[in-house]
């Protein structure tokens, strides 16, 4: 059953927001584990770190927002068993070098870390080996299957991805495509653009082209790359599209779509080249990056672009952890002071993470306190409280690794970009009907195509018969 909910990024940051003393109790429909231990007066850090000062930088600096005001909550509320939350955070600017120094600072302190957080394909391919040996275990936005699974992508290893391998997300939109032929091109061929190294190239394995070969969309061999701070990429496009590519597929963030949605504007192609990505290319930053550049009906050029969505969205206000956050971001928008572009840019994926992060920190620290108590917090207790808790931090998505079966989550959503019309109540077909915030910022929005349905495995040697006919609750 197609589902269209309309995901409105902005609006509510219009509500008016009515000051009143909130009792420092959790929301009624959080259901945490309730504490053994009395920890009051302790402090128990939540390390992390990652690029929030290049590439990244549009995803990752929403992220820290997100992580603060969900600690500022909790802290408020008792933290952790009594214990406050520090948040101990470093900048690595992208760079490897610096990735491996701040690890070695953290790895090494007294008492060593029983939990990180960690932001990138790279990072978890540098650090895999190191992980296992110091037994610290870390929660990643990433999937490629090497940092998740090793070189053979049959070792699953300390590091647990919050979305699917983004092979499997590809995998999963070829499914889509081959279920709805009448929305997509004939003889669907599907050239891969993308950032160079283990993130950009994350989807484009062997394993993900045949599953999309049996779906029916071919994937030409070889894929264009190019670097994120490249200003156009018409010459990779252009030869994706003289071997027959009618369907464009990338693995990248922030810049990385709306590059590439650029290039077909200038090349007269919008509307006949279908574009699509990871769950990344989703984030409202690639709406907000590139407005200028508008396709034939006046819209920025990125409307209509298809992705993942392996959680709910900033207007299902019909979850109530997303009522919740919603009430949450205004609140902490009038305390702060965020002014509108402040409040465009923080409202994103990275922001829904950093507070799903923070409330599964503290499940997970409890429920293994409990079991071993304080002197018995470490990772190896961590892990295995990891692989065997069930838990929808927030509601907005179920974290299940199967007995420690799996590293990346299962579920996921196929949606499509778009863009708020004037009456918001859905997406704009022209310029002329949208949305203009402030007179001159159109709203990105995002519509979930598909229900919540399960991903198909593309591990090395795991490829079973598709799925996503098979639908999966949050």
């Amino acid at each position: 059953m197609r589902k269209l909910l309309i995901v409105l990024l902005l609006a509510l940051s219009l509500m008016p927001v009515i000051a009143q003393e909130e009792p420092l109790t959790l929301a009624e429909f959080m259901q945490r584990t309730e504490c053994e231990a009395d920890l009051t007066g302790q402090t128990l850090p939540l390390y992390h770190f990652g690029d929030i000062s290049a590439a990244y930088a549009p995803i990752t600096q929403p992220l820290l927002a997100g992580i603060g005001d969900a600690l500022e909550y909790f802290n408020a509320r008792g933290g952790i068993c009594g214990a406050t939350v520090e948040q101990v955070n470093r900048d690595t600017a992208n760079d490897l070098a610096q990735a491996q120094a701040v690890y070695d600072d953290f790895s090494t302190r007294d008492p060593k870390p029983f939990f990180l957080v960690m932001y990138s394909s790279p990072d978890s391919e540098l650090l895999r080996e190191q992980l296992a040996e110091d037994e610290i275990p870390v929660v990643i936005s990433a999937g490629s299957v090497e940092g998740l699974y090793g070189p053979e992508g049959n070792e699953p290893g300390w590091i647990f991805a919050t979305n699917p391998l983004y092979a499997d997300q590809m995998a999963h939109f070829c499914e889509y495509v081959g279920a709805n032929p009448d929305s997509f091109p004939e003889s669907p061929t599907m050239g891969y653009i993308s950032w160079p190294g283990s993130f950009g190239e994350a989807a484009y394995t062997p394993e993900a082209i045949a599953h999309c070969a049996e779906q029916g969309v071919t994937v030409i061999d070889g894929p264009e790359l190019f670097l994120p701070t490249a200003p156009d990429v018409i010459t990779q496009v252009q030869n994706l599209i003289d071997k027959g590519a009618n369907m464009l597929y990338t693995n990248t963030l922030a810049s990385g779509g709306p590059v590439i949605a650029r290039a077909l504007v200038d090349l007269g192609l919008e509307g006949e080249i279908v574009l699509a990505g990871d769950v990344w290319t989703m984030d409202s930053s690639a709406g907000l990056i590139d407005q200028q550049t508008r396709n034939a009906a006046g819209l920025p050029a990125v409307n209509g672009m298809y992705g993942s969505m392996p959680f709910r969205w900033w207007t299902e206000l019909q979850v109530p952890g997303i009522a919740f956050l919603n009430e949450q971001f205004a609140l902490q928008a009038e305390a702060k002071g965020r002014d509108a572009t402040t409040q465009a840019r923080l409202r994103n994926i990275s922001y829904l993470l950093g507070w799903q992060t923070v409330d599964l920190y503290i499940e997970l620290t409890t429920q293994t306190i409990n079991r071993v108590g304080i002197e018995g917090l470490n990772g190896a207790a961590m892990k295995e409280t990891m692989e065997t808790t069930v838990y929808e931090p927030l509601g907005l998505q179920l974290f299940d690794f199967k007995g420690g079966e799996i590293r990346d989550l299962e579920q996921n959503r196929i949606v499509q970009y778009a863009f708020l019309n004037a009456e918001g109540n859905g997406p704009a077909t022209s310029g002329d009907d949208a949305m203009l915030l402030g007179g001159q910022f159109f709203v990105p929005i995002v519509v979930p195509l598909t229900d919540f349905q399960i991903t198909p495995d593309m591990r090395p040697g795991m490829m079973m018969d598709p799925q996503a006919t098979e639908e999966a609750a949050p």
